[in-house]
């Protein structure tokens, strides 16, 4: 039976960790909280709480059950924990079975060398990777290069026992032929250190130490090892200037973002040491409950924790509460490694947030069907806000004006969440003469619905951009023109409240008093400002176009003889105003249907502009 909500007065008020449970005690998902009886009333609030996932999450739960512990730290842990024992399907959880592909070296091996590697999960023991990579085509262009720079043998173990001769790697300066000592191993392993300095980032001190060997050999009279060095360091040097994505705060730093729509999630890492860009990493995950900073903490938990290189920032869109950054930091930070979770809000470190966000957006519209997520959003609009219509096609309306005059309004259309242009409608209302928003959108509603049921062409849903006030206009003209058919409802934002430091937006339904509440996270909400900024967008670019063509016609209006041809023989060679006052007498006769005295004329008017500016 479904869990009564009266029982969580009885809930501890500690911080602690919650698991909420479905049938036959099935976990459906685990959160933690400051304070767990605070939080869980926020699941049975009458609306939601604005989480796409939590409809379809609370009828299905049956008992909640609670552990209480000392600390935030502790619940940040142990919800870990049980996330990764149970595997709940509301929460999210690194999937393991997705490969990556990484460089690793055995440097544990008396003659390490750089290899392509792929793992699963957690990647084995006895290599220093490096990574992962984007494509195996990146990492193998990079491994090529550092073929090219580091001369490390290339051949497999039992080809290094059998051999008695240097292969033609030797002879291409591509290998320095461990297999024959044609090297020291103090030489060989000096090239495996500064090959895992470069995949690090660290370029510069890379570069310094050839300097340094190179001197050394010059004064030693090596001079054929020193033009050697030196062929290396302008290799290196030629590599660092065609690096685009070179970042001077310098340090180890990873970005995170998240892109969401509808069930489904991309999360986004941007790995940067050394301040520059060295692999990057997508997550996906689908019908989950939680959060934006609730997704961040997970994910950072159960990424960096246990790992022995981890950067010394970890970068994210929105802050974090004080007290789980603390937490969390305590929780994957190495040795005296101090990891800090940040939320830049200005200069370079924003930056790659938003290059973070910008992987996240290409890489969900890349690999998700985005046709089949706008159908289960617009499904969820039809249950959220009882239409008696799948809203398959979506129309709003904008209106725009400047000081009250030269009213117009803007239609748009939307078909399966798509925009739709062919059915874009401009409208400029006739019936004022003072602005009256009101009045401007019972015109506009008035002249399109009537033609549009006349046509039998109504689409299924109509968006107003506004409150109750216009939510019952566009009603009232729908019930004089005997209409039915059609959903309404009012989209708004809520004036002076905000919640965790977004703004609430506010869909008002016809006969219901109180609006429902979306949170910026919400899929349909997301929808809904699309179409709504749309709207917005063609209504001030149509308000704009008529304003100059006013301004181009009043200032020639008051020629004498430039009538509506001339006017547009003008406009048509000069292009605009500007160029027909800097034009010359010649030049403006020159123009065909142009007099002598309209010539005079315009020469005229322009000077007197000019006199009384």
């Amino acid at each position: 039976m479904p869990f009564d909500r009266n029982a969580l007065d009885t809930f501890p008020s500690q911080p602690g960790v919650y698991l909420m449970k479905g049938r036959e005690g099935a976990i459906l998902y685990i959160g933690k909280a400051k304070n767990v009886r605070n939080r869980l009333r926020q699941y049975f609030l009458p609306r939601g709480d604005g989480r796409a996932m939590i409809p379809f999450l609370i009828p299905k739960v049956e008992t909640i059950d609670t552990i209480v512990v000392s600390s935030e730290k502790e619940a940040l842990l142990l919800e870990n924990n049980l996330i990764k024992q149970h595997r709940p399907r509301y929460n999210a959880l690194l999937k393991d079975d997705k490969t990556y592909i990484a460089l690793g070296i055995n440097e544990k091996h008396r003659w390490p060398m750089v290899s392509l590697v792929r793992y699963k999960g957690n990647p084995k023991p006895g290599l220093t990777y490096f990574g992962p990579y984007t494509s195996a085509e990146a990492a193998r262009q990079t491994l090529d290069l550092l073929h090219r720079l580091f001369p490390l043998r290339q051949c497999s173990d039992q080809e290094l026992v059998r051999r008695t001769r240097p292969c033609i790697l030797y002879d291409m300066k591509r290998c320095i032929a461990p297999c024959v000592n044609r090297c020291t191993h103090e030489e060989y392993m000096r090239l495996v250190k500064r090959t895992a300095k470069f995949l690090r980032g660290q370029d510069r001190e890379v570069v310094s130490d050839l300097h340094t060997e190179m001197h050394l050999a010059a004064e030693a009279l090596e001079f054929e090892k020193a033009g050697a060095i030196l062929t290396t360091i302008r290799h290196i040097e030629k590599t660092l200037e065609g690096q685009n994505v070179d970042k001077p705060l310098g340090g180890d730093v990873d970005a995170l973002a998240i892109f969401r729509q509808g069930e489904e999630v991309i999360l986004a890492q941007l790995i940067f040491r050394s301040g520059k860009l060295t692999g990057s990493s997508t997550y996906n995950f689908s019908s989950i409950g939680e959060e934006d900073d609730e997704l961040f903490e997970t994910f950072i938990i159960q990424h960096y924790e246990k790992r022995n290189e981890v950067p010394s920032e970890v970068l994210l869109p929105i802050a974090l509460a004080a007290e789980d950054r603390e937490a969390i930091s305590d929780i994957i930070s190495v040795g005296k490694r101090r990891v800090h979770v940040l939320a830049p809000q200005r200069g370079e470190k924003k930056a790659l947030v938003e290059m973070a966000q910008a992987n996240a957006e290409a890489t969900f519209k890349k690999e998700k069907d985005e046709q089949s997520i706008r159908e289960k959003v617009l499904m969820e609009m039809q249950d959220r806000f009882h239409l008696a219509n799948y809203p398959r096609r979506i129309e709003c309306f904008d209106n725009s004006s400047h000081a009250g005059t030269m009213v117009v309004s803007t239609l748009v259309s939307f078909y399966e969440g798509m925009k739709d242009p062919s059915r874009y409608r401009k409208y400029k209302i006739r019936s004022l003469t003072e602005s009256d928003d009101y009045a401007a959108m019972r015109e506009a509603l008035e002249r399109r619905y009537r033609r549009a049921r006349d046509e039998e062409d109504l689409p299924d849903l109509l968006v107003v951009d506004g409150g109750k006030g216009h939510l019952n206009v566009a009603l009232k003209v729908l019930s004089d023109l005997n209409i039915i058919s059609m959903d309404v409802i009012g989209l708004a934002k809520q004036e002076g409240r905000h919640d965790k430091g977004m703004t609430l937006e506010q869909v008002f339904l016809p006969n219901i008093k109180d609006p429902i509440l979306l949170k910026t996270t919400s899929p349909i909400l997301f929808m809904l400002q699309q179409i709504r900024d749309e709207a917005h967008r063609t209504a001030i670019t149509f308000h704009r176009k008529l304003r100059s063509k006013k301004q181009v016609k009043s200032a020639l209006d008051d020629i004498p003889g430039i009538g509506p041809a001339k006017r547009k023989l003008l406009l048509t060679h000069f292009g605009s105003i500007k160029r027909l006052s800097e034009a010359t007498a010649e030049e403006i006769h020159a123009v065909p249907g142009i007099s002598a005295a309209n010539t005079q004329a315009i020469l005229a008017f322009i000077q007197q502009k000019k006199t009384s500016n």
